[in-house]
């Protein structure tokens, strides 16, 4: 018996160790694939766009002209629209993630604004724009300027958000509710001093990965009337605009075929923004595990 049972375990570990192997050679197969890809767009952006990024690129409005193309009004643009969306979504999307996590009664409701959340989290961008669109320019006629822009974004992150800031507020340890509320601390008190602190790296790093998510958006700006070009920098939310994604989108619909090297640094310019805000997401991260 004690030979069969060796040859029995000897035999499914033989076959799990197989099984192992193949898994281990596709996954490995499919992330050189992806990073094949990535090479190769990368590759090919920076080819096309570097010869076209300099200071007057940078500080230059739009033009008909390939050669005189800048993305100033872009970047400010974006920023603009950023101010308005963050704090918002911020703010909302936090304060919604601890209301269903610390207040709200565990039953069908709250099950059901559970699962609406996930889903809001996988609708296509566009839906969104035609949401902002209908409310935000139709509705309260904010006609076509950066608060308009600004809080359809926020539409789009906000359930990204709400469920980011869920998980980190799930992931605090009830032990230390539990000695809050023993010290005599109030329910308030227990989520301002001792939940929030240790959710804030994950709240801020899903915040920041939103707004990333956010800041390279074109079809929900297009919907809600951003200027492909425009000539002058918003000054507050108010005032007509547009964003880096709309001034790429705009240089690849352009007939000549000088602005794809125009529309590659635009890229090149997004993407660098991109990564600080993932960069600081990670130092953010880093910093507050620390702490706690």
């Amino acid at each position: 018996m004690a030979l069969i049972n060796k040859d029995t375990v000897s035999n499914k570990m033989s076959g799990r160790i197989l099984k192992n192997k193949i898994a281990k050679v596709i996954f490995f197969i499919a992330t050189i694939i992806g990073l094949l890809f990535l090479g190769a767009l990368a590759y090919r952006i920076l080819t096309q766009g570097l010869g076209s990024l300099d200071m007057d690129f940078l500080t230059g409005f739009t033009s008909q002209s390939p050669d005189r193309a800048g993305i100033k009004a872009g970047v400010i643009g974006s920023l603009w629209l950023m101010s308005v969306t963050a704090p918002v979504t911020l703010i909302i999307g936090v304060a919604t993630a601890i209301y269903l996590e610390e207040y709200a009664k565990r039953g069908k409701f709250t099950r059901f604004i559970q699962i609406n959340l996930q889903n809001l989290a996988g609708v296509p961008s566009i839906v969104f724009g035609l949401l902002g669109l209908t409310i935000f320019v139709y509705i309260f006629k904010t006609g076509e300027i950066v608060l308009a822009g600004g809080l359809t974004l926020g539409l789009l992150v906000l359930p990204v958000i709400v469920v980011a800031a869920q998980e980190s507020i799930r992931s605090v340890p009830n032990d230390l509710r539990e000695a809050s509320y023993g010290m005599g601390a109030t329910k308030w008190q227990t989520v301002r001093r001792i939940v929030l602190p240790a959710a804030i790296p994950g709240i801020l790093t899903g915040g920041i990965l939103a707004l990333s998510r956010a800041i390279g958006e074109t079809a929900p700006l297009l919907l809600v009337g951003a200027a492909t070009a425009i000539f002058t920098l918003p000054s507050g939310i108010f005032d007509p605009y547009t964003a880096m994604p709309i001034q790429i989108y705009s240089w690849t619909k352009a007939p000549q075929p000088e602005f794809e090297y125009v529309a590659s640094a635009g890229i090149i310019v997004l993407l660098v923004i991109l990564l600080l805000l993932n960069s600081i997401a990670v130092f953010i991260r880093n910093k507050f595990s620390k702490r706690l």
